[in-house]
């Protein structure tokens, strides 16, 4: 079932409209899990970062081990194509996606050349500037990369999230908190995720366990050049009890302020308010 609705589909050449078929039963991204995606925004007549989205699938692909068939640069073309059909009020969610289609020796290996590739647009409304979460310890952690493909943004890293935000809801939280292999904070189930002690931002340092996220380094760029101290570097649950404000980004919704963390509790304060406003200020000048 979609997440969103008024949906629009590009497939072998074409924009169609509606949530089309794309994957056969026998591809290999239907029962070896070789698929990838991204995801941009498009809301108030902007795209921020699409660029940057359409290059990381790329990457993403060649990691998994099949190969990439469309550049950057036309992909973006044809999202803005198929954008044409929406209204400036509408916000929507930009998935291109790559999967496998034969498999190679074994048939283990997905075979170099011979990729699926679809766009879906769906419209999805952007959160409510009020809109906020709650966090908490999950006992599942990220993996390493000498175990999963941590470089890609992969569907198949997805099931260990949905363990960790159904473990967090289960006990009455919106998200989890989710350390690494070493025990420190790597990110939240969904998105990086921020602390501001004494005015300045943290932001666990990457170290290849999760994706540092485009919409990161966006609002790290952002606040630097707002005059905000922001440092990457490694942080502990600790660290995050002590904060005075915890932020999480991503691409969905750019900026979720955390009112709590288990025990602790936050207002949401002027260095995450700050990071919204500049975020918003610079996509709606990168027209």
């Amino acid at each position: 079932m979609a997440v969103g609705t008024n949906i629009r589909t590009y497939f072998e050449g074409s924009w169609h409209d509606g949530d089309v078929p794309v994957m056969r039963a026998a591809d290999h991204g239907s029962w070896l899990g070789t698929s990838v995606f991204d995801g941009a925004r498009y809301f108030e007549g902007v795209t921020p970062d699409l660029e940057a989205h359409c290059a990381r699938i790329n990457r993403s692909a060649e990691a998994l081990m099949i190969t990439p068939t469309v550049s950057a640069e036309d992909m973006v073309e044809i999202v803005r194509e198929g954008l044409k059909a929406y209204s400036k009020d509408q916000a929507v969610y930009i998935r291109p996606m790559y999967w496998g289609i034969d498999g190679g020796h074994t048939g283990v290996m997905p075979k170099p050349g011979v990729t699926g590739f679809a766009i879906c647009l769906e419209e999805i409304p952007m959160a409510a500037p009020t809109a906020s979460t709650t966090l908490t310890r999950t006992r599942f952690r990220r993996p390493t990369l000498d175990s999963s493909v941590c470089n890609a943004k992969a569907g198949c890293l997805y099931p260990n999230n949905a363990r960790m935000l159904a473990e967090a809801m289960s006990k009455g939280f919106g998200n989890a908190l989710v350390a690494d292999a070493m025990g420190n904070v790597a990110e939240s189930a969904t998105a990086n995720a921020f602390m501001v002690k004494d005015g300045v931002a943290f932001t666990p340092i990457a170290n290849g366990t999760f994706l540092a996220g485009i919409t990161r380094s966006r609002h790290i760029a952002n606040l630097r050049a707002d005059g905000v101290e922001v440092v990457e570097t490694v942080l502990t649950f600790e660290d995050f009890e002590d904060a005075d404000e915890v932020f999480l980004s991503g691409n969905m919704s750019k900026i979720t302020p955390v009112t709590a963390f288990d025990e602790v509790t936050y207002q949401e304060g002027p260095v995450t308010r700050r990071a919204r406003e500049l975020y918003w200020d610079w996509a709606l000048s990168a027209k």
